[in-house]
């Protein structure tokens, strides 16, 4: 959505001219900023952001105590500024915010790649769309559009549809096209392609070693496929990639946002950064300095993390102000990035918020059943006759820590109402051990090695990307994918369960 010269100045609409110019800077700044905040009902700093004109207003897990908390949540946002972009990350699968409490009723981009059917993954889009425009979410932080090219991946993962480039982009463009179909902004994330790194940029740089070719013929080809499908919004990474630029993270390279994502590529829509606060982004420099580092290269609207307090807020304003005052931020730059807000929000306004209920037929009807779930599954040959034996079932899940994008959502056979320990296994019981995450030393494999020593029959369960040795791999971890593994495993346990 590039602005022409016939188009007029953003800042006109949203600054009074009557007003001094700090003040009218203020609310440029504002209108560039997605502060997160602690507590589960909208604090006064909030109000007074959105009065001010705040761009987005990020819902995380830890806002939500219930869903009727949430919709009371939504409706208090949306009193305070009917126009304002509520936004929150949910992708369905593992990331989930909307089911952050039980874990979502979504199976997750890469069970939707494994069953490769783009129709399938537009109406789960769909269907997802429909649960957040009734809340009043007019954005939403998702697809994940990238290439999980690396087994290790400790925060992209089961999180991408795969790991071909055609793959993924097919189905990004058919995510895309399902949620903003039904009303929803998309964005498109993580640009350029965060699926080629082992460290987790949450607590960390990551640099991507790749030459160039490489990159425009996997990292960047669902960025493409997602620009073409009309994505709203692209979300950068903090991540460094040297063939583009050896001296700034993407977020906030000009290099990489301007000349590859606006003129190359042709993005014109809004550009989104991934949280301020992480340490990929603000480690060294403070979230102050990295909010202007992001405007100044590109950036529109500033993801500010879930735990923003007021102090930071305003610590963050002053730092764009001042940045502006001495030259170092482009005034211009600033009224572009606000105005490019503005377009997102006016192209998808919220819906009704609190007058219907979703309807539930149509999301359930889009959500694949446990049977088709399965099929993504792999299942090896000892998997198989594990589950011909008809001995009792003893279902142990190893805790493994989540990623920071995940977060404390219920996984795997706990989410499917499960809680078998290894104790409580009777001599005669055929043991599943279920994790994520399964890298060579984690401690499943001894605890296997040992169980299968005294003549247990054993198999052990990967509940995410297959690193290899797990004898049933099941690509994800919501409640959905999880009730399909205990119909697999213990048919009986998950008719008693409603599975």
């Amino acid at each position: 959505m590039r602005r022409t010269a016939a188009e007029p100045r953003f800042g006109a609409h949203l600054s009074n001219p009557s007003l001094p110019e700090d003040a009218q800077l203020r609310r440029l700044a504002a209108a560039t900023l997605m502060p997160g905040f602690t507590g589960t009902s909208m604090p006064g700093w909030i109000a007074d952001a959105l009065a001010e004109g705040v761009g987005s207003v990020c819902i995380y897990g830890t806002n939500i105590s219930c869903p009727v908390q949430l919709a009371a949540l939504m409706k208090e946002l949306r009193a305070a500024s009917p126009s304002v972009l509520l936004t929150l990350d949910e992708e369905g699968g593992d990331v989930t915010r909307l089911h952050y409490l039980t874990g979502s009723n979504q199976p997750g981009n890469a069970v939707l790649g494994r069953l490769d059917s783009p129709a399938t993954t537009s109406a789960c889009a769909a269907a997802i769309a429909d649960e957040l425009a009734e809340l009043g979410f007019n954005l939403n932080l998702a697809p994940d559009a990238d290439v999980n090219s690396t087994a290790t991946n400790p925060v992209i993962g089961v999180r991408s549809f795969g790991a071909r480039a055609s793959h993924v982009a097919a189905h990004t463009a058919a995510w895309v096209t399902g949620l903003q179909n039904a009303g929803v902004a998309a964005c498109a994330k993580h640009f350029p392609g965060h699926g080629d790194t082992a460290t987790d940029s949450h607590l960390e740089l990551p640099t991507i070693e790749v030459d160039l070719q490489t990159l425009r013929e996997r990292e960047l080809v669902p960025f493409t496929a997602a620009i073409a499908a009309g994505t709203a919004s692209i979300m950068t990474s903090h991540i460094m990639v040297p063939v583009l630029d050896a001296q700034n993270p993407a977020t906030f390279s000009t290099a990489i946002l301007q000349d590859l994502l606006r003129e190359e590529l042709g993005f014109t829509g809004a550009i989104i950064t991934d949280a301020l606060d992480m340490a990929g982004a603000s480690g060294e420099t403070g979230i102050e300095a990295a909010a202007v580092r992001a405007l100044a290269a590109g950036a529109d609207l500033l993801c500010l993390g879930s735990e923003t307090s007021p102090e930071r807020y305003e610590r963050i304003l002053a730092a764009i102000i001042d940045a502006v005052h001495a030259g170092h931020l482009d005034p211009t730059r600033l009224e572009e990035a606000a105005w490019r807000v503005a377009v997102l929000g006016s192209a998808y306004p919220p819906g009704s918020c609190g007058t219907r209920g979703p309807d539930t037929a149509a999301v359930a009807k889009a959500i694949p059943d446990a049977a088709a779930i399965t099929s993504a599954f792999e299942i090896s040959p000892a998997a198989r006759s594990w589950i011909s034996d008809p001995s009792p079932t003893a279902l142990v899940q190893i805790e493994t820590e989540a990623n920071m994008a995940v977060g404390r959502v219920p996984w795997g056979l706990t989410a499917a109402g499960i809680a078998d320990t290894i104790e409580g296994a009777g001599p005669g019981a055929k043991i599943a051990l279920a994790g994520r995450g399964l890298d060579a030393g984690h401690p499943v494999w001894q605890l296997a090695e040992r169980l299968r020593s005294h003549g247990r029959n054993l198999i052990v369960v990967e509940c995410g990307w297959p690193r290899g040795g797990a004898d049933i791999v099941t690509f994800g971890a919501s409640a959905s994918v999880s009730r399909a593994l205990l119909a697999l495993l213990d048919p009986t346990r998950a008719h008693d369960a409603g599975s």
